[in-house]
């Protein structure tokens, strides 16, 4: 398999490739070709591809580099976990407690005004 790490930034920066970029890159990445299948459909030298995806790779960790967009939606999607298992264990405990449930519910009230 591919590296998914570029078929993630292509997904996210793909836009900003030139068109050609963005036909060897959907082709290697999205289709799995290889250079030699990407360089007959295109009619260019395999070193050809070979560069262009280079450039490209390059490109896009410029991308994130700068903008950080992937970085930052795997931090939210750990994030959210965080709340989920933090909201899961709390009802655990309040269920496991009664004696508790009050203190319980202060949590999850911290949790939601958090999530917000």
């Amino acid at each position: 398999m591919k590296d998914l790490k570029y078929l993630r930034l292509f997904d996210v920066y793909g836009a900003l490739l030139t068109e050609h970029q963005r036909d060897i890159c959907e082709l290697y990445y999205m289709c799995d070709l290889s250079l030699t299948e990407i360089a007959e459909q295109k009619g260019i030298s395999k070193q050809g591809v070979s560069d262009t995806l280079a450039k490209c790779r390059a490109l896009l960790d410029g991308y994130e580099e700068k903008l950080r967009v992937v970085a930052i939606e795997q931090k939210i999607s750990l994030y959210e976990s965080c709340i989920a298992e933090a909201r899961r264990c709390a009802e655990d405990f309040k269920s496991a407690n009664p004696q508790y449930s009050g203190e319980a519910d202060k949590v999850l009230k911290i949790l939601e005004a958090v999530k917000k």
